[in-house]
């Protein structure tokens, strides 16, 4: 067969494929196999590479995995936990909804090309591109591969089946996970092993004026349309607990209920912020709910020095999971609910990860009353409003070891982790980050579970990092608000001595970092400028990148907001960055440019840059258009 297909001409190859790929994908007869059908493939491609018939069926298996952008962004959806958080975002507008299940699965957009083709999908990957799965999703049986719609965009969720998962499940934690492996495998054969599922959900490019419109559409193309009801915003509660219902009985899962306004002119209207669609929302499933036993309340001491409660009850099952610690919140609140111990309380898994108490369903024993000691150092204990504090967390034994678990991670030296900390701290051998460059392999032999080789290892790990960049520096010191972005544009400055001579004016005016941030950062350097000298005689801090004090942008500040479609938003303020200027962090007064990304998804520094503007502030608002004017591409 190979010779027969070698001797064939480029047009009848292309014929055949077409012909055979239709009876395939779209009639689900075939006449040949897989095989034959790949050697055919095969040698269209040796004749001629570039036949527009190989990009029509997608046929090319090397561009599995390659990134391709949407041509429109598949934001996430927003998400909220109670009936109080949904009414206040239906308030937002005007007329009805469409719900639906929230399908647990893999969202995918499906391109059809002016022939009503199947020719490109992918996943929803970041938003702005995801990843090729054109090859795979012709072995999903249930997705159309032609219809009659021209140029039309189909969006929707591969999942497995749970009766198709029963085979996987002592291998597998969940379809979910399942699913998403089996649709990007580099076969794609092996994806239809698997026999997923599709759901629609969204059609786009096809005119429609409301979702109901779109998914009568979607049904009469023959694509499987997740089940959906067009509800008054008065009933959106009732709906979500009919689904709630139906759960068990369904072969795929869900793990909530999706609201849309069902006017797309509504939709256009209320837009979307850099993340989530603000005319959509999932009102997710709260887990299992579960009665049990709180007998103690432990306090845990975190990194800033808040000191919260945490329940330990009786064994108990949510979501799948044996818990035995539950999240009191904090003092105030655990008060307000009147927790005692021990008592009978309701406990629920929201999101099915994290477990919180939902009510005290009686007080059996004795009233909570806070700590008058910090449980990690022994320091006095403060109340302010319901959140208690360690009064001295600069000493307090916790904070300090979660600053060196911040040094190390920040610097990137391996192999210590939070035990090895803890054990170093408690046994007196560091205290402060400049204490790992003084440690010596006999040192850390005597430790537990620490032999020769690993301790040696651990010390090169440490004197590998006796050279760092001025921004990682800068970031390790654990500074509040000294984060990434804030260490960048400290290290412009050029060096470690220029940074530590600025002022909170300084900061601000140059770099358009607000008020508070500043002042942060110019106080927490003052602070750490001991710890700084005992580091700087144990390590070499590079020059930074110096900003150009001369370029078209000099002395301008740069915010951008929403999607940029022209490049990454990094790349655009590398350009920035590169004629002189600097990128901001936040909106502020002296924020010189607003950029808004054509993609979409300007949110609230949008909405703060226009009061500003009317308050009279210098801020102006560029379109990204503009934006490329400014900086002459």
């Amino acid at each position: 067969m190979v010779k027969k297909w070698a001797k064939t001409s480029i047009g009848e190859l292309e014929e055949a494929v077409r012909h055979h790929n239709t009876l395939y994908f779209v009639k689900n007869r075939p006449e040949i196999s897989d095989e034959e059908f790949d050697r055919l493939v095969e040698t269209l491609k040796r004749k001629k590479p570039g036949s527009p018939v190989l990009r029509e069926i997608g046929s090319d298996v090397s561009q599995i995995g390659k990134t391709v952008k949407h041509e429109t962004l598949m934001l996430s959806l927003d998400k909220c936990y109670n009936a109080a958080d949904l009414n206040h975002w239906a308030s937002k507008f005007e007329g009805e909804v469409v719900a639906s299940p929230k399908i647990d699965g893999c969202a995918v957009s499906l391109r059809y090309n002016r022939q009503g083709v199947l020719a490109m999908a992918a996943t929803r990957g970041s938003g702005i591109a995801g990843e090729i799965i054109t090859p795979n999703v012709k072995y999903v049986q249930d997705i159309p591969k032609q219809i009659r719609l021209k140029n039309a965009e189909v969006r929707g969720e591969i999942y497995m089946p749970l009766s198709v998962f029963k085979r996987y499940a002592v291998e597998f934690a969940n379809p979910r996970n399942l699913a998403a492996g089996a649709i990007k495998q580099k076969d794609p054969r092996k994806t239809g092993e698997y026999n997923l599922s599709f759901f629609s959900y969204d059609l786009l490019n096809a005119g429609c004026k409301t979702e109901a419109e779109k998914r009568k559409l979607l049904t009469k193309e023959k694509f499987p349309v997740v089940e959906w009801k067009l509800v008054a915003k008065e009933k959106i509660q009732k709906v979500f607990e009919e689904f709630f219902k139906k759960r068990e009985k369904q072969d795929y899962e869900t793990d909530g209920v999706v609201y849309k306004t069902n006017s797309v002119s509504e939709q256009e209207r209320l837009g979307a912020t850099a993340h989530h669609p603000r005319f959509a929302i999932a009102y997710k499933f709260q887990g299992d709910f579960g009665e049990t036993v709180l007998r103690d309340v432990l306090w845990s001491v975190s990194r800033t020095g808040t000191i919260t409660p945490v329940g330990r009850v009786e064994p108990v099952e949510l979501s799948g999971a044996t818990v035995t610690r539950v999240s009191l919140h904090n003092f105030g609140m655990a008060k307000k609910m009147g927790v005692t111990i021990p008592a009978k309380v309701l406990m629920v898994r929201r999101g099915g990860v994290i477990p919180y108490l939902e009510k005290v369903v009686e007080a059996k024993g004795k009233e909570l009353h806070p700590p008058k000691k910090c449980p990690s150092c022994g320091s006095a204990v403060e109340l302010r409003d319901d959140f208690l504090y360690c009064t001295n967390p600069k000493k307090c034994a916790v904070t300090k070891i979660a600053d060196l678990d911040h040094f190390v991670k920040v610097v990137d030296i391996e192999g210590f982790g939070r035990k090895h900390l803890q054990q170093l701290y408690e046994n007196g051998l560091i205290k402060e980050p400049a204490d790992f460059y003084l440690l010596r392999t006999e040192d850390l032999v005597p430790l537990e579970r620490m032999g020769e080789t690993l301790a040696a290892k651990l010390v090169a790990h440490i004197d590998a990092k006796r050279k760092l960049p001025l921004d990682i520096f800068l970031r390790a010191l654990s500074i509040p608000e000294l984060g990434k972005h804030v260490a960048k544009i400290l290290a412009g400055f050029g060096s470690l001595e220029k940074v530590l001579k600025l002022t909170q004016a300084e900061l601000v005016s140059i770099h358009g970092i607000g008020e508070k941030i500043a002042a942060v950062v110019v106080d927490g350097l003052k602070e750490k400028r001991p710890l700084i000298d005992r580091l700087l005689k144990h390590i070499a801090v590079e020059k930074g990148v110096r900003r150009l004090s001369g370029g078209p942008l000099a002395g301008k500040s740069f915010l951008f907001t929403g999607a940029l479609l022209a490049m990454p938003r990094e790349q655009a303020q590398a350009q920035v960055e590169a004629k002189g200027g600097t990128a901001a962090s936040g909106v502020s007064k002296n924020l010189d440019y607003l950029v808004v990304g054509a993609g979409g998804g300007a949110g609230s520094k949008l909405d703060k840059a226009k009061k500003l503007q009317a308050g009279g502030a210098k801020t102006k608002i560029l379109s990204e258009k503009e934006f490329k004017q400014l900086l002459g591409l």
